[in-house]
């Protein structure tokens, strides 16, 4: 709790002798992204003792820990109202020339209190500059990488080895949105002996599995987003406004209402405030 204030408040802790510290370049990012609506304000961060400490916006529960209190499963609308908000979010994000590279439902939080409904993107440990912030110029394409990020939500290009760009987290948000709509990805639970085998048949089994099969039993929305991001070359601008209204028609076309209330909301989980976890 703010001492000052007296608003609830989360704490991110990370040692002080972390091998490779992430905690000042986060907040570093996140103070680049102040002002923009879904994006949790930073109010200090320094070290305290033992620990590299940063102190920000308390918020609620990730899509996480809510599509598990849904029984795995979102409704249409709840997944069209989050694709909606999170397409927003990922605009704002590249136009203040940061990608994120860890776009999963766990780094998705829901507000608290009046901003409930807001959805929010966290955890910028691994995020980076894709441009210069005053030229615009682009960071150059790069291949032999290692896979940053979550293998299961991560792009294609990701795996095989490409610099990460603005295509990738919205290729991301594609599989995040598919396993909002499924409950699963046809690459989770592989079993392999190493970290790299698994990675290898994730890839594999993402590269082998077509885009209508992936979108089997869906509106044929969902395979046009996820054509659209793998089809984006290296240093493009997406057309943000346009996968938003890809989602929006058919919002509209299915009825929906602009209400805002989501598959949990009816019954909200209690005790679900989730302060950010330290590291």
């Amino acid at each position: 709790m703010h001492i000052i204030s007296g608003e609830e408040v989360a704490i991110k802790l990370e040692s002080a002798k972390a091998e490779r510290p992430q905690l000042e370049h986060e907040a570093r990012v996140y103070k680049s992204l102040a002002g923009g609506v879904g994006v949790p304000y930073v109010r200090w961060f320094g070290t305290e003792r033992d620990y590299n400490a940063m102190v920000l916006d308390l918020l609620g529960p990730s899509l996480e820990d809510l599509f598990n209190f849904c029984n795995r499963k979102f409704s249409l609308k709840t997944v069209l109202l989050l694709a909606d908000q999170l397409i927003s979010r990922i605009a704002y994000i590249h136009n203040m020339s940061v990608i994120h590279r860890d776009i999963k439902p766990d780094n998705v939080l829901m507000g608290i209190g009046k901003r409930g409904n807001i959805v929010n993107i966290i955890d910028f440990g691994l995020a980076k500059k894709y441009r210069d912030p005053r030229t615009h110029s682009h960071i150059p394409y790069r291949e032999n990488k290692k896979l940053i990020g979550t293998a299961r939500y991560a792009s294609v290009n990701t795996h095989i080895g490409v610099e990460q760009s603005r295509r990738d987290d919205l290729e991301s948000l594609g599989y995040v949105i598919l396993y909002f709509c499924r409950g699963s990805l046809p690459w989770q639970g592989l079993k392999a002996a190493t970290a790299k085998q698994k990675y290898d048949g994730v890839m594999f089994k993402k590269m082998t599995t077509r885009t209508e099969v992936l979108c089997h039993g869906l509106p044929n929305e969902f395979a046009i987003y996820l054509n659209y991001t793998r089809a984006l070359r290296f240093d493009a601008k997406p057309d943000y406004v346009y996968l938003r209204k890809i989602f929006r028609d058919l919002f509209i076309r299915e009825g929906f209402q602009y209400d805002y209330v989501f598959d949990w909301t009816v019954q909200t989980p209690r005790g679900m405030h989730r302060p950010l976890s330290a590291t």
